[in-house]
């Protein structure tokens, strides 16, 4: 058994959160690899910005301004540079990050990274391309997102849902591209579609606060577009998104450059919900072109592709048996696993 630790100094939150309200996917990335290596027998805390001290699924989640034990034997920075020299005896230091690696360009982490040389964790080959190679580190490991348990359960339908397709994404990430599309091409040569929006600025805490009128004017105007078969749902809780998947036909995101692994397609595909989506950033990793769904090169192709799934129903089922056959064979467990091989010996 390993003492393992992480810290995070982002968001308020705790293992319970999920079941509660939406949550981030790196909070809920947080959530899940911290039960898993607590299930795997790991004595695992959790510092961030909780408000109170808890213990669930094994995990203990302490408030961050309590300080951070001196030693570990894996040490999880999640994010923040400010984090990395803490927990200074700790036998293997890693530093997770999620978000394109560009910011760590900034004297403030390259300074850390240099004195503090922890393996750097990137969460998909995608991501790991956006780190430079002179950027100073103690290795360097990709290790993706598992698939949540509650998206592994979804059984093969035995007849196609009716015609909704649904975006659970950020909505400043492609939603008013999205609904152009929906407008001019994919809604006309479907009447009868639906398209059922899961988003919103809850999802994000404080930083959905500080982008919450930018999101508003994009919502607002899908709200506007009920008329053309648009359903404007709000965020979720993650056991709710599963049953939505259920009567999902396809899951449509156009993708963005940012996105570094996508949990929203990830969850979809796992569910054996088809996906279509541009070849940006990430996308080409979550979906299985021609398969589980489509990698577009422009927005015709995306219209068309969408179309297809809409309306042609043996296409669809060719494509949702695929996805639950190659689209949940990571999990948590596995994520944990490989998190596990960098302990030190």
């Amino acid at each position: 058994m390993a003492r393992i630790v992480l810290a995070d100094d982002g968001i308020a939150f705790d293992g319970a959160t999920p079941d509660s309200r939406p949550l981030g996917g790196v909070e809920s990335s947080v959530v899940n690899l911290c039960e898993a290596l607590a299930a795997r027998g790991h004595a695992v805390s959790v510092h961030n910005a909780c408000a109170a001290p808890m213990t669930r699924a094994g995990v203990r989640w302490t408030p961050i301004e309590g300080g951070l034990p001196d030693a570990a034997d894996l040490y999880i920075a999640n994010r923040g540079d400010r984090l990395i020299p803490l927990v200074p005896k700790a036998g293997r230091r890693l530093f997770w990050i999620h978000n394109p690696a560009r910011y760590l360009l900034k004297w403030r982490y390259l300074s850390k990274l240099w004195r503090w040389r922890p393996t750097i964790v990137f969460i998909g080959e995608y991501h790991a391309t956006t780190c430079p190679a002179w950027v100073p580190d103690g290795g360097r490991a990709v290790i993706p997102y598992g698939t949540p348990e509650l998206f592994r359960q979804a059984a093969e339908r035995p007849s196609p849902p009716s015609p909704r397709a649904v975006f659970t994404s950020n909505p400043l990430r492609g939603l008013d591209w999205l609904l152009d599309r929906w407008d001019r091409d994919i809604r006309p040569r479907v009447p009868e579609a639906e398209l059922h929006v899961f988003a919103g600025a809850a999802t994000y805490g404080a930083v959905g606060d500080a982008k919450a009128e930018a999101m508003r004017a994009v919502l607002e105007r899908a709200e506007a577009m009920a008329g053309q078969g648009v359903v404007l749902r709000g965020p979720v809780p993650k056991a709710r998104l599963v049953d939505e998947f259920r009567d999902a036909r396809c899951m449509l995101y156009r993708g963005d450059e940012n996105e570094t692994y996508c949990l929203a397609v990830g969850e979809a595909q796992a569910s054996g919900v088809p996906a279509v989506v541009q070849g940006l950033g990430s996308m080409p990793e979550r979906v299985d072109d021609g398969l589980t769904g489509h990698v577009t090169a422009d927005a015709a192709a995306f219209s068309a592709a969408a179309v297809r799934l809409l309306a042609d129903d043996a296409h669809w089922r060719a494509q949702h048996r695929a996805a639950l056959e190659r689209q949940r064979a990571w999990n948590w467990d596995a994520a944990a696993r490989a998190f596990e091989g960098l302990i030190a010996p």
